[in-house]
């Protein structure tokens, strides 16, 4: 058996992520090969994962990626087990490498995810990527949401702990990153049911429109004073939960659709991706 030295160890510790004492034990399996060994730790981590998977992954965080020449973004919804391991810089990377992986590939759902060849390093399988990072910190790991945006403008937004991410889509000839930034903030605060009005189902507004009638007929007025008031508690609850008739959170004096429109910008839509939570708006 060759000499496994600690270059060699450090090497593959490098190109895998995994830990120097199972670097070393890969190494003496494949008698030196480097490729062969990065293969053992492959298989053993996927093994590893699937062990892992019966745990409970309840932490987690948004990862978020932009491409602006080519007009993609995406953001994905990364599960852990533990909120230390969701706060690590090496589960921060994945997350964000997740959504480079959508954003580019387009991928719709977490299987066909994990088994696209991972951009990075066509060599893997996403699956793989994951495998390695969720072997070193002994959790199980697993990507649960993903959205993706493509053509326009594009911001985004992580919170700082990364339970919530969101991503915004303008049309413009150019946009000031602060600005869409800031929009995002707005909608992480605010939480819009939709992007403009259009987006809100009917279903919706006609059951929003009944609610409305009902308390505005509680009043006792006339039908026509009845409609009126009505109509004035839609206008209210499309300012509530419309983004572009929201007022903007660092200055109410004009709405999110206003702020765009002085910045000559048309609002296209929103993703808007919180740790647990089910669905997504824009």
């Amino acid at each position: 058996m060759p000499e496994i030295t600690a270059e060699a160890v450090k090497k593959l510790r490098d190109r895998t992520g995994i830990q120097m004492m199972k670097c070393k034990a890969a190494l003496q399996k494949a008698d030196g090969d480097m490729e062969k060994a990065i293969e053992i730790l492959r298989k053993e981590n996927v093994g590893a994962v699937a062990k892992l998977a019966e745990r409970e992954a309840g932490e987690g965080r948004i990862g978020s990626y932009i491409d602006p020449n080519k007009q993609v973004g995406a953001l994905v919804e990364l599960r852990c087990e533990t909120a230390p391991v969701a706060k690590s810089e090496m589960f921060v990377n994945l997350a964000n490498e997740l959504a480079k992986q959508v954003a580019l590939q387009g991928a719709t759902t977490p299987e066909a995810l994990l088994a696209q060849p991972f951009v990075d390093d066509a060599k893997k399988t996403v699956n793989e990527r994951l495998a390695e990072v969720a072997g070193l910190m002994r959790e199980n790991m697993k990507p649960v949401r993903m959205a993706r945006l493509s053509g326009g403008l594009m911001g985004s937004y992580i919170h700082h702990d990364g339970s919530v991410g969101v991503m915004v889509q303008v049309e413009g000839s150019k946009a000031d990153p602060q600005l869409l930034r800031d929009v995002c903030m707005h909608i992480t605060a605010k939480s819009p049911a939709a992007a403009l009005r259009e987006h809100v189902s009917q279903a919706t507004i006609d059951k929003e429109m009944e609610i409305a009638r009902a308390q505005a007929a509680a009043t006792g007025k006339p039908a026509n004073i009845v409609e009126k008031i009505a109509e004035g508690k839609m206008k209210t609850w499309y300012a509530e939960n419309v983004l572009v008739e929201q007022p903007f959170v660092k200055d109410d004096s004009k709405t999110v659709g206003d702020l765009l429109k002085s910045a000559g910008l048309k609002l296209v839509k929103f993703i808007r991706l919180r740790v647990g939570e089910v669905g997504e708006a824009g």
